[in-house]
């Protein structure tokens, strides 16, 4: 979260990936840092997943993380 709220204060377009475990401590975690990223969940757990379920996840994924990119880019930059 750090990471995206750094970009953001750069101005530039992010998108971050977690599993849907995390849902709730990153909205918790993006309000402590005065953020509101882009985000992208998945399904949990990953990482006792192969390689090939984590492909399969990504690949689900892609479209949406491109989109919440594009979308993230076309806004101005933050304060």
């Amino acid at each position: 979260m750090h990471d995206i709220a750094e970009l953001e204060t750069r101005g530039l377009p992010g998108v971050f990936v977690a599993s849907t475990e995390f849902v709730a401590a990153a909205e918790t975690q993006a309000r402590a840092l005065g953020v509101d990223p882009a985000r992208v969940f998945v399904p949990h757990p990953i990482q006792d997943r192969t390689d090939d379920e984590i492909r399969a996840l990504a690949e689900a994924a892609a479209d949406e993380v491109l989109a919440a990119a594009v979308a993230t880019g076309t806004q101005p930059p933050g304060p």
